[in-house]
């Protein structure tokens, strides 16, 4: 048996070789040139050869296919790098144009105003369980001329006033505040009432109160201070008349106003000084005396 698999082995290994060399030499002679022999060496190897040829343009084509998906998937990844990029880029751009616009807008507010006033940054906010906010902090205090009863604006509007100080910081209540009363007009008809918070926990509400029943009011009509009492500045936007309550009988009706400043965006206020505050009343009274 070690000599039939010895005898075997041998006769595999020259089958082997002779044969791959008789085809590889029948297809490179001439066919002019071709022996009886050749014929049928080219006839058993060309359906071999055929199916060599076409698996090698299968593996080929796999092969490209696969080089092909590779580069389009650099190409995708490429491409999603740059929209993320790009995607980043526009929302950073977005973002500073709204800095730009509020920042312009309160320098206009400050120009109008006075030049006695102190910028201050929300540094912190205290939340209803509805989170709206009932209370913010500025970075501004006594060391830096902000005292209590000072009045704080938005580039959109009255915010309301230094509550207390204490160092760099100050505490602010808000005009939604109950404890919050602002002297305030109907721009459109000229009718004056105190502004008071509702402080309720779950909306940005105020009330008008003591505005004369025959006083003519829409809902939508824009509402500002007054500036009477010297505790506010005249003509600073409180919000909208969104609601209107007239009793059968009695004197006065009731107004619902919706701030002018939404409270959970506050990012940078105003507070203006007693300089500011001064320099407006007594603009006022120059007025007046003309």
């Amino acid at each position: 048996m070690g000599q039939f698999r010895r005898l075997r082995d041998a006769v595999l290994a020259i089958a082997l070789l002779v044969i791959p060399f008789f085809v590889l030499s029948a297809n490179l002679r001439d066919p002019s040139e071709a022996t009886g022999f050749d014929q049928p060496i080219l006839q058993l190897s060309a359906p071999i050869q055929g199916a060599a040829t076409a698996t090698a343009r299968w593996v080929e084509g796999l092969l490209a296919d696969y080089v092909y998906l590779v580069e389009v998937e650099e190409e995708n990844e490429a491409l999603r790098a740059r929209v993320a990029r790009l995607e980043r880029d526009r929302r950073r751009l977005e973002a500073e144009g709204l800095e730009n616009r509020r920042l312009r807008s309160l320098l206009g507010l400050r120009e109008r105003l006075g030049a006695e006033v102190v910028t201050a940054e929300v540094i912190a906010r205290d939340t209803s369980p509805f989170f709206r906010v009932t209370r913010i902090e500025i970075d501004r205090g006594s060391r830096d001329r902000v005292r209590a009863g000072m009045p704080v604006v938005s580039s959109a509007g009255l915010v309301g006033e230094v509550r207390r100080t204490f160092g760099h910081y100050a505490d602010v209540q808000l005009i939604v505040d109950r404890a919050s009363a602002v002297d305030v007009v109907v721009q459109r008809t000229g009718a004056f009432g105190m502004l008071r918070g509702t402080g309720e926990s779950d909306r940005y509400m105020a009330r008008i109160e003591n505005l004369a029943r025959e006083d003519e009011v829409r809902v939508g009509d824009l509402v500002h201070t007054s500036g009477f009492g010297q505790r506010f500045p005249a003509s600073i936007l409180v919000g909208r008349v969104t609601r209107i309550v007239r009793q059968e009988s009695g004197l006065w009706q009731e107004l619902e106003v919706t701030p002018a400043v939404d409270f959970s965006e506050l990012d940078t206020v105003l507070v203006l000084t007693e300089g500011a505050r001064r320099r407006v009343i007594e603009d006022g009274a120059s007025e007046e005396e003309d």
